[in-house]
């Protein structure tokens, strides 16, 4: 488990996890903070925040050097090995450690029971995307699941949990700058050709941008409007104060969303949608798996299905597009995306489908990759350490990391207005070690300041031995003392994913402060 506080972010996945340590797993989990999985974990790997690639590359050269890895797998099915064996002998587990922060023979322990484990899985989440180097880690993670033979196998894989709800389906339909539905290449001529016929309107040849490339784009007048539905760049997004100033610039700003949030507050028109419980459609999860959801409550006000708001707002712009269900919005996925032909909504009963599903009869894919890759061989990658875009310095000596709690779920636009969740963790608290808080005087429930390069928040202290010295944890739910004022804005080059995870900040003492952060708003308990 590498990047994931999975019991809090993700707790049903959790409570399996659990009941698999009970069952006799082994666990090894990679993680700065002392979560309640590395508690469990036989092994927690504290690393430093953004040292994810020096591990995993000491893991791997330990698999090497020992023989634990499986021959007959990475002959067989991948390509690129001896790039691999090369790079990771620049990491002994004695360099590798040393550069990550964690016990030598905790590292190499840990790379021991991973390949002796048969199957083994891999998890991970934003903790480990949100870098620089993001898509250089899972590489890595991808390095060690084939090194071991661990692909294609009941129990294997490497498995990215979703953050939301739908995260997967939204993704596969192709609410990405380079894909249209089905991850069907934007810039692949036949491609734009059968959607063009499909849906009757020429396509744009090019990938367009990023949502980071958004807001900059803004900023600098180069995009002149902007469409946000169901997020809330106001508290998720880095450098909060240069997000603001840029969506000010909007010419036009148009949210879309369940209630007013912080990014709705800014907009020239706000389009208010319903919640999954007044809408029918589908969802797709973590495991591929595409599920029928119905509506359960009638609607409220004005608020209107997601769908329904397109399609009139299409209509209004002169490309009507009309479906008489949305089992006719499928149909017409179908038609288009191979990994869904054979999905229908009579066919999603019961338990539904797991993608590819080719044909109307096939009965779906549990396992991906289980006789071959997409590609051929899969490709095994050298890749070799990048330190975090911004280290500790004097003048900002301390390292902050980002995340979750249990009790808020991202911006708080639901959570924060259910009261008794709100009530279980109505405010942010930064963790702090009891080293730290000893040298500057700090005890649990003291007001404290953070402050960074981009911008200051104040908040409460817990002084918690969760973090390791010269670390500090700070959730990113709250307006009140937002985390993102902090961030760094610096983006991974391939996958233009922020650096939330790492940033140089110092901790101060007020004499006397006063709330900081962004305006409360008025949740409407």
């Amino acid at each position: 488990m590498v990047g994931s506080n999975t019991t809090e972010q993700h707790p049903i996945i959790g409570i399996e996890m659990k009941k698999a340590l009970r069952a006799g797993a082994a666990l090894i989990v990679a993680d700065p903070r002392r979560t309640e999985l590395a508690c469990l974990a036989h092994f927690h790997l504290a690393l430093r925040p953004g040292t994810d690639i020096a591990l995993l590359n000491g893991m791997a050269h330990v698999i090497l050097a020992e023989g634990l890895w499986d021959r007959e797998f990475v002959e067989a099915r991948t390509e690129g090995f001896e790039e691999v064996k090369a790079t990771v002998e620049a990491y002994p587990p004695a360099l590798a450690a040393e550069i990550a922060g964690v016990p030598v023979e905790s590292l190499v322990g840990a790379a021991r029971a991973y390949a002796a484990a048969k199957p083994a899985a891999i998890f991970y989440t934003m903790g480990l995307t949100q870098h620089v180097t993001g898509h250089l880690n899972v590489l890595c993670l991808a390095n060690l699941a084939m090194l071991t033979g661990n692909l294609g196998k009941p129990g294997a894989g490497v498995n990215p949990l979703r953050g939301q709800n739908n995260v997967q389906g939204a993704s596969d339909m192709g609410a990405l700058p380079n894909v249209l539905p089905g991850y069907q290449q934007v810039n692949d001529p036949e491609t734009r050709k059968k959607f063009e016929a499909a849906w009757g309107v020429p396509l744009p040849e090019a990938p367009g941008i990023t949502v980071m490339e958004m807001v900059d784009a803004i900023a600098s007048g180069r995009v002149r409007g902007l469409y946000v539905i169901g997020e809330n760049p106001m508290l998720t997004d880095p450098d909060l104060c240069h997000t603001r100033e840029a969506l000010a610039r909007a010419e036009f700003l148009v949210v879309q969303d369940l209630f007013m949030t912080e990014t709705a507050a800014l907009a020239h028109v706000v389009l208010p949608a319903v919640s999954f419980a007044e809408k029918d459609g589908t969802f797709t999860n973590t495991e591929r798996r595409i599920q029928r959801i119905r509506r359960a409550i009638p609607r409220k006000g004005a608020a209107r299905p997601d769908g329904e708001i397109i399609c009139d707002l299409a209509a209004r712009l002169g490309h009507p597009m009309v479906y008489r269900s949305q089992a006719e919005v499928m149909d017409e996925i179908a038609r288009l995306t191979p990994s869904y032909r054979g999905v229908s909504y009579a066919r999603l009963e019961g338990e539904g489908l797991q993608w590819p599903c080719p044909t109307p009869d096939h009965p779906g894919t549990p396992i991906l990759h289980v006789t071959g890759f997409p590609r051929g061989r899969a490709r095994l990658h050298g890749v070799n350490y990048i330190p975090p875009d911004e280290r500790p310095d004097a003048e900002f000596p301390m390292v902050l990391t980002t995340g979750r709690v249990l009790h808020q779920y991202h911006s708080r636009t639901m959570t924060g207005r259910s009261p008794g969740l709100d009530a279980l963790r109505p405010e942010p608290e930064v963790e702090i070690n009891p080293q730290d808080a000893e040298r500057l005087g700090i005890r649990s429930g003291d007001r404290v300041r953070l402050v960074s390069r981009r911008g200051m928040v104040e908040v409460n202290a817990s002084v918690t031995e969760r973090v390791a010295p010269g670390l500090v944890f700070l959730p990113f739910h709250y307006a009140e003392g937002a985390a993102n004022l902090l961030t760094n804005p610096a983006l991974d080059p391939v996958a233009r994913i922020p650096e939330l995870k790492v940033c140089a900040v110092r901790l101060e003492v007020p004499a006397r402060s006063g709330r900081s952060g962004l305006a409360r708003r008025d949740r409407g308990l």
